[in-house]
C-alpha cells in the first residue's frame, strides 16, 4: 500500500514538472501572437491544458500523501480527458497547418509566400477582411517591417546583400513586393516599378513606398501570416507529442498503482492476513 501511493505520488510530481513545457509553449504563442503572428486564440488551449495538469496533479499528489483514493480516482478520470483534450489540439495543430508553404525563387535566399498554396479554416480565418484588419494592425504596430532594415558600418544593405537574406515568412510577404513583380530594390521597404510592365500578379498593384502601407493588404502578406503560423504550431506540437507519449507513460504506472492500492484494500482487511482469508486452517490439536 505504502510503496503504491509512493509510485502515484512520484507519477503526480512528474507529470506535475511535465505541465511546464505545455504551458511554457502556449505562453511562447501568446508572446508571438503578440509580436509576429498575431493571432491572439490560438495559445489559450495550450495554456488552458498546461494549467489543467498543474492543478489535477497537485490534487493526484496530495491523494497519494493522504491515501485519499477519491483524489487518486479523480487525477486518474480528469488526467485521461487531458490527454485526450492534447491529442485532439495535436490533431488539430498538424491538420489546420497541414497545406502551404514558401516558394523557392531564382536567385533569392528568401521564400515567397501565395495564399492560393494554402487551405483550410485557418486560411478562412485569415483571409477574413473583419479580421485581416485586426492581424494586419497588429503586424504593423509590432514594427516587424521596420526592423528588417540593416547598416554595415552605417552603410545600407546592397541589393545583393538583401537577396540573399533569409527572411522570416512575415518579413517576406508583408514587407516587400512579391518577386515576381518585378520592383527594383531602393531599400528594404522601398521598391520601385521596373522598366517593364510589372507582374499579373494582383499583389503587384497592391504594393505602396507609404511605410504605413507596404503590402499589409496583400495576399503575400496574409500567406506569410499562415506560413508563420505553421513554422510556431508545428515547433510546438513537436514538444506536445513528446510530452503526450510521457503523459501516457506516466498515466499507464498511476493507475497500475492505483488498481494495486484498491486490491490491497479489498483482498487484505486491517488484522486479517491474506492467506489466512483465503486457506484458513483445520488443524486442531
Amino acid at each position: 500500500m505504502r510503496t503504491s501511493n509512493h509510485v502515484i505520488g512520484l507519477v503526480n510530481f512528474l507529470t506535475f514538472l511535465l505541465s511546464i513545457p505545455i504551458l511554457g509553449g502556449g505562453i511562447w504563442l501568446s508572446s508571438r501572437a503578440n509580436s509576429t503572428d498575431c493571432l491572439r486564440f490560438l495559445q489559450w488551449p495550450l495554456i488552458v491544458i498546461g494549467i489543467s495538469i498543474m492543478v489535477v496533479s497537485l490534487a493526484g499528489f496530495a491523494g497519494a500523501c493522504y491515501r485519499n483514493k477519491f483524489l487518486m480516482w479523480l487525477y486518474l478520470v480528469v488526467m485521461l480527458l487531458i490527454i485526450a483534450a492534447l491529442i485532439g489540439f495535436i490533431i488539430f495543430a498538424y491538420a489546420v497547418t497541414d497545406k502551404g508553404s514558401g516558394r523557392t525563387m531564382l536567385n533569392r535566399g528568401y521564400l515567397d509566400y501565395y495564399l492560393q498554396d494554402y487551405s483550410g479554416w485557418l486560411k478562412d480565418r485569415v483571409s477574413d477582411d473583419g479580421y485581416w484588419g485586426k492581424i494586419s494592425s497588429c503586424i504593423r504596430d509590432s514594427g516587424a517591417c521596420r526592423k528588417i532594415g540593416r547598416n554595415f558600418n552605417g552603410v545600407p544593405e546592397t541589393a545583393d546583400m538583401f537577396f540573399i537574406r533569409r527572411l522570416s515568412p512575415v518579413e517576406s510577404g508583408c514587407c516587400k513586393p512579391p518577386t515576381d513583380c518585378g520592383y527594383s530594390y531602393g531599400n528594404e521597404t522601398v521598391w520601385t516599378a521596373g522598366g517593364g510592365m510589372i507582374g499579373s500578379n494582383p499583389d503587384c498593384m497592391l504594393w505602396s513606398n507609404d511605410q504605413s502601407m507596404l503590402c499589409y493588404q496583400c495576399s503575400a502578406c496574409k500567406a506569410g501570416v499562415l506560413g508563420s503560423l505553421k513554422k510556431s504550431w508545428r515547433k510546438v506540437s513537436v514538444i506536445n507529442i513528446v510530452v503526450l507519449i510521457i503523459l501516457v507513460i506516466f498515466y499507464v504506472i498511476a493507475y497500475a498503482a492505483y488498481r494495486n492500492v484498491k486490491r490491497i484494500d479489498n483482498d487484505e482487511p486491517a488484522g486479517e492476513a491474506r492467506m489466512t482469508k483465503s486457506h484458513p486452517s483445520h488443524f486442531h490439536l
